[in-house]
């Protein structure tokens, strides 16, 4: 019985290493993420408030600020603006694939499920009649589910 003990906290620490693992990579990712769609969106916004002006006011509006610029040519503006509005517009396509390639979403979800998995697989381990067997393969099944999430390395190694 005493092995069995031993073998259960050997599998227990597994579980929270791993699972400190899963949280690190959140706390790294989740950030990112919201960080790269937000950007997406302002700049998306940006671009489209760029554009307006000329669209709408057209011959009108470039005048105008030509005016308030001190600027003899009208052209300028909206030159300027499309140019602008360009180098935005490729900046926000980037963001948004960096924001979006890898599947970087799914992998936030996949870590969060395995990390709630492993915890109510500590939870059974700890308080329950799971057999040994039953919680290695357990253990085996859900962690593969963040298999790309590196492991952390070990405290005092």
């Amino acid at each position: 019985m005493d092995e069995d003990l031993q073998l259960r906290r050997e599998l227990s620490e597994r579980i929270e290493r791993r699972r400190a693992s899963i949280g690190a990579y959140l706390k790294r990712t989740r950030p990112r993420l919201s960080r790269l769609s937000t950007a997406s969106i302002v700049g998306s916004s940006v671009v489209a408030a760029l554009t307006a002006g000329p669209g709408i006011g057209k011959q009108d509006f470039t005048n105008s600020v030509a005016s308030i610029l001190s600027l003899e040519d009208s052209a300028v503006v909206w030159q300027s603006l499309c140019l602008l509005a360009t180098v935005l517009s490729v900046a926000v396509a980037l963001t948004t694939h960096f924001a979006t390639s890898k599947g970087r979403a799914e992998q936030i979800s996949a870590a969060e499920t395995c990390n709630a998995e492993l915890d109510g697989l500590q939870t059974a381990l700890t308080f329950g009649t799971l057999p040994l067997d039953e919680a290695v393969r357990l253990y085996q099944q859900y962690s593969v589910k963040a298999a790309f999430v590196a492991d952390l390395p070990r405290s005092g190694a």
